[in-house]
């Protein structure tokens, strides 16, 4: 039985609990999945079990229980620093942090216009001007990343500071809306779009996702 385990919610819709369950494999430890199904009438009480703030994902170890995806982040990252979920240099360290903050925090029209939904395909629903201006802000942090901070690690795997890390599994559900909703991205950024979808971790969560079971009707745009 692993020390760890990781409550997610539905693999298709559910975009939080993504970027925890890329985290944890990046960070590479050894942890039992539990899926609590939402939207069902009683999904608040069972996540209660697990989450005291009612949402997930939430890791738990040894007894403690971490609720929020980037402290998630930040409690492997101190616990396996051989996995450099950050990247080592202080300068892309403090912007990889950034651009992770304000995407935990920001872009409320993209996400409710643009909810994510992996097994679908809308081309050009929630294009609205408010959205695609939160798609350019998104696509220009990518770009700045990948010119400033490549280099930054010993390898470039085509991520935005060289190698998978947490700033990449915080955007990895905003590359799964940009191609169920057929935003158009320039060379550079479908470049970064496709490593994301490329990573190894992400197709074993989509191809999950596409044979989950579970309809959603407010997010099926048909």
């Amino acid at each position: 039985m692993s020390e760890f385990t990781l409550v997610i919610g539905n693999k298709n819709y559910s975009s939080w609990s993504l970027r925890g369950w890329l985290i944890c494999k990046a960070a590479g430890i050894d942890f039992e999945e539990v899926l609590v199904r939402l939207y069902e009438p009683d999904s608040k009480t069972q996540v209660a079990r697990y989450s005291p703030s009612g949402l997930l994902p939430v890791l738990t170890h040894g007894g403690l229980s971490i609720w929020d995806t980037l402290s998630i982040g930040e409690y492997l990252h101190e616990l396996k620093p051989e996995a450099k979920l950050w990247p080592e240099a202080a300068a892309a360290r403090a912007v990889a942090r950034s651009v992770a903050a304000e995407m935990h925090s920001s872009f409320a029209e993209l996400r409710r216009e643009m909810p994510m939904n992996i097994r679908a395909s809308f081309p050009g629903h929630g294009h609205t001007p408010e959205v695609l201006a939160q798609v350019q802000r998104i696509v220009g942090m990518w770009l700045d990343c990948r010119k400033r901070f490549a280099g930054s690690s010993p390898r470039d795997d085509g991520f935005l500071f060289g190698t998978f890390g947490v700033a990449d599994a915080m955007f990895a559900p905003v590359v799964t809306r940009f191609r169920t909703y057929g935003v158009k991205l320039d060379s550079e950024a479908q470049r970064y779009s496709d490593a994301v979808m490329g990573h190894d971790a992400m197709k074993e969560w989509c191809d999950a996702a596409r044979h989950e079971p579970w309809l959603v009707a407010e997010y099926e745009f048909r």
